[in-house]
């Protein structure tokens, strides 16, 4: 494998190919019009544009992506995440054209993409399941009834969904028949499938994620897990590993299933198994996800593994280059997703213009960005600009490097979760470790931020009339005959 085309934007495209250049690989940079002037673009070694903005006129474009890797001579595809890096004919189609798809196989990815076919598939294994139906439904009184069965309050999700969307809760009878007509509808408009399925809702789960890795002989090992409870709109904000409320026998059993899951579907290279975890740390399979993660990072500080280098060696045909016996827990990682978006008003998107924008640094920090200063954030893409990850011995020194990060982030021109996120990881329940998915719901308040930034705006204001009041005894202090003004003087 010579050259990589990576099918991705931002900074995993770069994290993608900063490793291939380590490993002595040629990158290929696929770009929409938006994104000429990215640094992505300027860091892969050829770079192609792809088409206009919006996704679907470029980064989704499968075809076009496969011919400007055979055009310009690349042995293999990228997928990133998000875009086409669980789309399984995108990855069949790679393959059929003579390229490596540094992903699963086709088949892993149509068994896991569907989150019914997923449960099904690992069930075999057995493998924790919440309780629900195995089977897209069909007849809405027949669903009815196993509702019922089941005992309310249900979630109703989208088959082939994600990131929320296709999902309601379900609290009665009464209300039942709207919130599957609601959760199809959503589906089929963001999904282009109409299936669901119904699971007992568990009320105030954590959301925590097995990193696996499987070669193509057989080999698999999990690298731990991460704690993703933090989350808006079912999408997460904050993750870290590990978690702070698993055993070390909880843990290797979490990971046992994760392998599990990982072989029902004869899986290689690197996913993620999704695990609901109630308050009595029962866990339940919820999906797998046949990429890399958003969250890898925090993964790879406690563990020294690059999980990218990992993909690719797998992709080529290599085992793994550890085994489950050479894997340790190496202090604490906590990740923040920088996102532009406004905190204080429902986490609503922003855009504009990074008019300052400078990175914090120092020993066990590590920013996975995308942008530079003076660059306008667009409107066609995820509101993520970059990943804040601190890494200590411990997680209560994790944290506080983490806040002296974000202290130094200095960020100006729009609005973004910077500040959430050193409120979060400073409130009570984050540092006790007793919180579950609902913690923005149950524990955040935009005003907490406003006390916040008030008070900074107060101690600033305090501090400029105290370096003015010096400044002006200094200024009357000096005596001079000659003309040169006193202000020039002063600045001497």
């Amino acid at each position: 494998m010579q050259k990589i085309l990576v099918a991705n934007r931002g900074e995993i495209a770069l994290r993608v190919m900063r490793t291939a250049k380590e490993m002595g690989i040629k990158t290929v940079a696929v770009f929409s019009e938006a994104d000429r002037n990215m640094p992505f673009v300027r860091y892969a070694d050829e770079a192609v544009c792809i088409g206009p903005a919006l996704s679907a006129q470029s980064y989704l474009r499968a075809e076009k992506i496969i011919e400007v890797a055979l055009q310009t001579g690349a042995d293999a595809i990228h997928p990133g995440y998000g875009f086409l890096s669980e789309n399984a004919a995108f990855s069949k189609a790679v393959s059929d054209a003579g390229l490596i798809f540094i992903g699963p196989s086709a088949h892993s990815i149509e068994v896991m993409g569907s989150k019914i076919g997923a449960k099904q598939a690992a069930k075999k294994f057995n493998v924790p399941m919440v309780p629900g139906t195995e089977e897209p439904l069909k007849d809405v009184e027949e669903a009815r009834n196993v509702a019922r069965s089941i005992g309310y309050p249900i979630l109703v999700k989208a088959s082939a969904g994600g990131g929320g969307k296709g999902m309601r809760v379900v609290n009665n009878d009464e209300e039942f028949e709207e919130q599957i007509r609601a959760a199809r509808s959503e589906a089929l408009n963001s999904f282009g499938n109409d299936d669901v399925f119904i699971e007992k809702y568990v009320g105030a789960p954590r959301h925590i994620e097995i990193q696996i890795m499987g070669d193509q002989h057989g080999n698999y090992a999990y690298l731990f897990e991460r704690e993703c409870s933090v989350q808006r709109r079912h999408q997460k904000l904050i993750e870290e590993a590990p978690s702070s409320c698993l055993t070390p026998d909880i843990r290797e059993a979490m990971g046992k299933c994760a392998i599990d899951a990982a072989r029902s579907c004869n899986y290689y290279g690197a996913g993620t198994v999704e695990f609901l975890v109630d308050e009595q740390l029962n866990f339940y399979f919820l999906e797998m996800n046949t990429r890399l993660q958003v969250e890898h990072c925090v993964t790879e500080m406690i563990t020294g593994i690059d999980l990218v280098k990992e993909q690719i060696n797998v992709a080529r045909g290599n085992k793994l280059s550890f085994s489950q016996e050479d894997l340790s827990i190496i202090g604490h990682a906590i990740e923040l997703r920088v996102c532009t978006e406004d905190p204080a008003n429902n986490f609503l998107p922003d855009t504009g213009k990074l008019e300052i924008y400078q990175l914090p640094k120092g020993p066990g920090v590590r920013v996975d960005d995308a942008y530079e200063e003076g660059m306008e954030i667009p409107i066609f893409y995820d509101p993520m600009i970059a990943k804040l990850i601190a890494h200590a011995a411990t997680r209560d020194e994790a944290i506080d490097r983490l806040c002296r990060a974000i202290d130094e982030y200095h960020i100006k021109g729009i609005k973004t979760t910077l500040q959430f996120g050193k409120w979060a990881v400073r409130s009570e329940p984050f540092r006790s470790g007793n919180f579950d998915t609902k913690f923005i719901d149950k524990h955040f308040k935009p005003e907490y931020l406003t006390d916040t930034t008030s008070n900074g705006e107060e101690v600033a204001s305090l501090l400029a009339a105290h370096i003015w009041q010096g400044n002006k005894k200094q200024h009357n202090a000096i005596t001079t005959n000659d003309t040169i003004s006193k202000w020039k003087l002063n600045r001497k």
